[in-house]
Parts: structure tokens; C-alpha cells; sequence
């Protein structure tokens, strides 16, 4: 394609707040820079000029910011951003004090609320309190068990303001899976939910809720949130008291914010926990915080008022990245439940009834409403929607294709790619550049990405390892209970010295932006030639009569000097049947767009992909089964049961 398939408007780019940001660092370093292409640059240069100036243009609300913006420059990891600084995360997300609305809430009951950031402040307030009365101080660990509610957003800031550490798990977790987290950083307090809905129904997690609870012995106190019912009966929970008897003692006052280093720890994310116990990653407050606003304010050019959405549960560190555009005054915008009830549309409902500016949400939800045939366009007004982000998983071009004819001709659609590692992108939308069909816009700014051949050298235009050389704010401090940093070092550090290797297989285009081919370690590698598995489900999942697909490369034949051959697992449109007419379609479609090398040696129906809690199929937990090596962690995904479809496939045996 010689053109974009969108362009900003020069009225766009003349408001936009990089456009500003621009502006201020001209003046600021008397440096001139032209483009986006020079900002960057410029930026990665010079990355403690840069992140003086995001400091200052975000308005980071700080006891002392420090002399020092970077000391053990080069070192990866052991650079140390902003050593001298003092600062409360929660202070910055909570410096609106208004009656505009902060929250707004929609769950799948039909339930719908507003808090306005004064009341959201008040209630911060009241259960930081009650936080520090039950002990709860700086290098405590405070957990949620919760939906994507209010609730939620207010104990996280709360334990940010006494320097507590924040740590949660979605409800749809089994009690395994979060005592497989919540185990290992032993909380003082859990936040926990009766239940929630799904799909129409109710699901109880109390007893979950109970279980939990009498196997972590760190807990001084269970807090219950209601959420099905009032009255939600708590008596056998260990130590169990209700949110409003938790708080009932304390009025609203000014809240003590605690002034913390720059990299106190404020977040414990997991690994996704496929290949065994998760690692739980430590992010510092200050990085976590510099990040965020870098890419909201600049990347998707939040301001004050915006209606910030994104469709994530508190297990995924979508969540934690959405509930940092308070920094910016933008409202939350938060929905519990399924994407798909009581219609496909039902979130574009949302963006009308709510007036939602910025619509987050995954790939796989893109690639499922055009596979229903669902045409927003037709349907809603979707007047205020200006941008639409998508991640989790690599979009395929025709899934912009499918936004622009569909959902909404003049949006921005960003892709974006980056992790729980960071806790943030390395590749980002951009309001001052076009968006070509099947590319992330732009590297982040003051992230030095590149992409590296085998050889460790920077290619462009080529498929292989994305890495970042240089250090960035929200490098995680370390994993939680790796004192020596030797689990830390070895996931992020083994491949290339001194470089940050994500295990993306991506590719830099002539527009500077990126394209991801899929995970490094689920990369197919038949006859010695790398394939990238987004590859081939672009193709595949074009077919009509495929929903989903799943690929892997099954060692053939077995023993020590194997080939790999490339299986490829569909789930078909409901009544429909893998026939030989339909095997030769899909091989026909991958062999005349991609190579003859992507063909599968064998193409199988299968009921159902596993998939983690956050929509990501899981290819390697799919290939151990086919090889008959251990699933280490089953409670990590969301549909465990479909891994024993894999098992012992005939067609696999010959």
C-alpha cells in the first residue's frame, strides 16, 4: 500500500500535546526539531534532558525531583532513574479535585455509577485510614481480588499513599492460581469481591474468597466488597469485615502522602505462569508513573476531560496502565463483565450512552466482531470517538481494514506493543503521524528500540528480535524474592548483553513503524527458516468458516536430529466440519500469501484454543502437551480443560 489508510488533520496535530511537548523542548534546549522522527532521535540522545522534560510537562507533583536524573547510565539493568527524588504515586493521580466525574462504571447486571474526583478522593482518604489502622505501612504488600470496579481503583490508591505495595488477580482466577501469586508476596490486607457477573450469569467466589484466605497467614484483615448483593454472608471468611465496616470509623481529610524514592516499589505483576510458578515482577512507583503519563499525555494525547476506556480485568497490566490517566484528569471509564452481553455491540453502547473518546480493547476483540459481522457504523453514532488502541496480541492488517469500513472512518487506530514486563509499550500510537494498514505508528520516545538479526546487529526492513539499548524509566526494579537479580537478569538479559531482549519477533518498516510476527519462543522454525506465527494466522483466520487458529511446530520425525513441521489447530463456525476441500483452501491461501515453508504439514479441528486470563492463546503450553511434556501451571489460563483436546492426537502420531 503507497498510502496511509488514515491521516491526522493538520488541526489535530496543531492541538495535540506532542505537538506542545515539541515546542517546549525547542525552547527549553534551544534545539530545533522538525518531526516526529526528530523528537526521537533527539530523544534517545539525550534521554536525561528527556525525561526532565516529560517531568516538567506532565506537572509531576513531587517533594524534590533531585540533581541526579540518571546515574549508572549504561548499565542494563542497574541504571537508576531520578535516585534523589521524592514523590507519591497516588498523589499525582489524585491532584484533581473537582465534582466533574473521575469514574464511570458499567457492570454486565446493568449496574452503572459515578464518582467525581472529589468523592474519589474522599474515599481514598477514608481507606488509607482504615489501612493504616490495621497496621498497614510502607513495604507492606495490600492485594485485590476484585473486578474492574471502583472499589478497585480506590484500594490501590489508597495503598499507594502509605507506601504499601499494590498487587491483584481478576475474580475468574481459581484459588490455585492466586495463591500461586498472592502466596509468594505474602499481603497484610485482601480486597476481595462476593462475586461477579458473566455472560449473564452470577458467579459466587466466596468460598474462593475463603480458601484464599486461610492459606495466606500474612492477612491481618479481609476486606469484602459487595458487589452481587448486600448483606453477602462473610462469617466464614478468616478475619473477613465489610468494605463499609472497614471504613465506617473515618471521615474525609486530607490525605498524608507518603514521599517515597523514585523506584519504591508500587506494582507486583505476574508472568503469565504457563510454564510454571509466575514470576512476580516488581515495578517501581516513579518509572511506572513518568511512563504512563509519557504515553498518554503524548502518544495518545489524553487531556483533561477525555474519557479514557479500555476493556481489561485487574489481572492484566492493561488495568494498572488505564487507571494512570487520572495523572492526565481524564475520566475512567470501567466495565465488568463479557464484551459479547447481552449483543456484540454492547461496548459501542458504551462509547454513545457515556461519550467515550478513547476505546481500548484487544486484537482478538477486533478480529471477533468482524468475524460476527457486527458494523458499528451502522448502528451507533460514535461521535465522540477519536482514538482506538488495541493490544495483546499482533492486529492484522485487515482488521484495520475492517475498522475503517465498519467501525469508524475517521479514528485514529493505534496499535500498541509492549508487556507486563514494563508495565508499558515499547511501540505506540502517535498523534502526529498517519496510520499505515498493519503497522504500529512509532517506537516509543525515549525508548532506544531496535530490532537485532541472530548476530546481535540492527536490521530494518528484516524480521528478528526486538530489544531496547538503552535504559528506560520502567524497567521493573527486580522480581519479588530474587535478591541476587540472577531470575531477573536471566529473563531479560541471557540473549544479548547489556540489551533488553522482550522476545518479540517484530520488523522495523520504511515508515519507522512496526510490525510484531508474533512471540520469539512460540517462532516456527521448520527447515531452519523462522516464521512468525501472526503470519499465518492473518491468512487463516480471513476464512470464513475459521474463528480461531492455533500453530505451533511439532519436533517430526522424533529424536535428536529433528525437523520442526508446523501443525496448525482451527476451531470452526459452529455445525461446520474440517473437510479435504477446506484443508486445501487454507493451505492454497497461506502458500500463495506468505511461502511454500508456511504451509502445515497437518491442519486439525479442535473445539476449543486455550487461552490465559487475558485473551492470549498460549501456543507453548499447547506444544508441550503435543510433546507430552508437563503444563506447570493450568490455573494460569482461563479454559485449562481445552489443553486435554491436544492430547494424543492420531493425526500427530505419523
Amino acid at each position: 500500500m503507497n498510502q496511509p489508510i488514515w491521516q491526522p488533520s493538520p488541526e489535530r496535530i496543531a492541538q495535540s500535546n506532542m505537538t506542545a511537548f515539541m515546542r517546549a523542548v525547542m525552547e527549553t534546549w534551544r534545539v530545533q526539531i522538525d518531526d516526529y522522527a526528530g523528537l526521537y532521535a533527539w530523544s534517545v540522545a539525550e534521554p536525561e534532558k528527556f525525561w526532565r522534560s516529560l517531568w516538567s510537562f506532565a506537572g509531576i507533583v513531587a517533594e524534590r525531583q533531585g540533581d541526579v536524573a540518571l546515574q549508572n547510565k549504561t548499565a542494563m539493568p542497574g541504571a537508576r532513574w531520578f535516585p534523589e527524588a521524592r514523590l507519591n504515586f497516588a498523589q499525582n493521580l489524585l491532584r484533581r479535585r473537582d465534582d466533574e466525574t473521575a469514574i464511570v462504571f458499567w457492570g454486565e447486571d446493568k449496574v452503572a455509577r459515578k464518582l467525581g474526583f472529589n468523592q474519589l478522593f474522599d474515599k481514598v482518604s477514608q481507606v488509607a485510614q482504615a489501612l493504616r489502622a490495621v497496621g498497614v505501612g510502607r513495604g507492606d504488600r495490600v492485594a485485590g481480588y476484585l473486578p474492574n470496579m471502583p472499589e478497585a481503583v480506590i484500594a490501590m490508591l489508597a495503598a499507594a499513599t502509605i507506601g504499601a505495595t499494590w498487587s491483584s488477580c481478576s475474580p475468574d482466577f481459581g484459588a490455585a492460581g492466586v495463591l500461586d501469586r498472592f502466596g509468594q508476596i505474602a499481603p497484610k490486607v485482601l480486597f476481595a469481591v462476593d462475586g461477579y457477573w458473566y455472560n449473564g450469569k452470577q458467579i459466587e467466589v466466596l468460598s474462593r474468597v475463603a480458601e484464599i484466605a486461610a492459606q495466606l497467614p500474612s492477612l491481618a484483615t479481609v476486606v469484602i466488597v459487595p458487589y452481587l448483593r448486600d448483606g453477602a454472608p462473610i462469617g466464614g471468611i478468616n478475619k473477613a469485615i465489610t468494605l463499609d465496616d472497614f471504613i465506617a470509623a473515618y471521615e474525609p481529610t486530607e490525605i498524608q502522602f507518603e514521599a517515597l524514592p523514585f523506584d519504591y516499589p508500587l506494582y507486583i505483576l505476574y508472568s503469565s505462569g504457563t510454564t510454571g510458578v509466575p514470576k512476580c515482577i516488581v515495578h517501581g512507583a516513579g518509572g511506572t508513573l513518568l511512563q504512563h503519563v509519557k504515553e498518554h499525555l503524548l502518544h495518545v494525547d489524553v487531556k483533561a476531560g477525555d474519557r479514557l476506556f479500555y476493556f481489561t480485568t485487574c489481572g492484566w497490566m492493561m488495568w494498572n496502565w488505564l487507571v494512570s490517566g487520572l495523572a492526565c484528569g481524564a475520566t475512567l471509564m470501567l466495565y465488568d463483565g463479557s464484551p459479547f452481553h447481552p449483543r456484540p455491540d454492547i461496548l459501542f453502547d458504551y462509547v454513545d450512552a457515556e461519550r467515550i473518546t478513547i476505546f481500548g480493547t484487544s486484537a482478538k476483540y477486533l478480529d471477533a466482531l468482524h468475524k460476527h459481522g457486527v458494523r458499528p457504523m451502522a448502528t451507533h453514532r460514535l461521535a465522540s470517538l477519536q482514538t482506538l488502541l488495541s493490544t495483546g496480541s499482533p492486529l492484522a492488517p485487515e482488521s484495520y481494514d475492517y475498522v475503517y469500513s465498519a467501525i469508524k472512518n475517521d479514528v485514529q487506530l493505534s496499535s500498541i506493543s509492549g508487556g507486563t514486563d514494563i508495565v508499558s509499550c515499547f511501540a505506540q500510537g502517535n498523534p502526529l503521524l498517519p496510520v499505515w494498514r498493519g503497522e504500529l505508528q512509532s517506537r516509543g520516545l525515549g525508548m532506544r528500540v531496535e530490532v537485532f538479526d541472530d548476530d546481535g546487529r540492527p536490521v530494518r526492513g528484516q524480521k528478528g528480535e526486538l530489544v531496547c539499548t538503552a535504559p528506560f524509566p520502567s524497567m521493573p526494579i527486580g522480581f519479588w524474592d530474587d535478591d541476587d537479580g540472577r531470575k531477573y537478569r536471566a529473563a531479560y538479559f541471557s540473549r544479548f548483553p547489556d540489551v533488553w531482549w522482550h522476545g518479540d519477533y517484530a520488523e522495523i518498516t520504511e515508515h519507522d513503524g512496526l510490525i510484531i510476527h508474533g512471540r520469539s519462543d512460540a517462532v516456527l522454525n521448520p527447515g531452519g527458516v523462522r516464521i512468525g506465527t501472526a503470519e499465518i494466522y492473518r491468512q487463516v483466520e480471513q476464512l470464513d468458516e475459521v474463528v480461531e487458529s492455533l500453530v505451533i511446530g511439532q519436533d517430526w520425525p522424533p529424536g535428536k536430529a529433528s525437523d520442526v513441521r508446523v501443525v496448525l489447530f482451527v476451531r470452526l463456525r459452529d455445525g461446520l466440519t474440517l473437510d479435504d476441500a477446506l484443508v486445501e483452501r487454507i493451505k492454497q491461501r497461506i502458500r500463495s500469501q506468505t511461502t511454500p515453508r508456511h504451509v502445515p504439514a497437518r491442519i486439525i479441528q479442535i473445539a476449543d484454543i486455550p487461552r490465559t486470563k487475558s485473551g492470549k492463546i498460549v501456543e507453548l503450553a499447547v506444544r508441550n502437551v503435543v510433546h507430552r511434556l508437563p503444563v506447570k501451571n493450568r490455573d494460569a489460563l482461563a479454559n485449562p480443560e481445552a489443553l486435554d483436546l491436544y492430547v494424543d492426537i492420531p493425526a500427530l502420531q505419523a
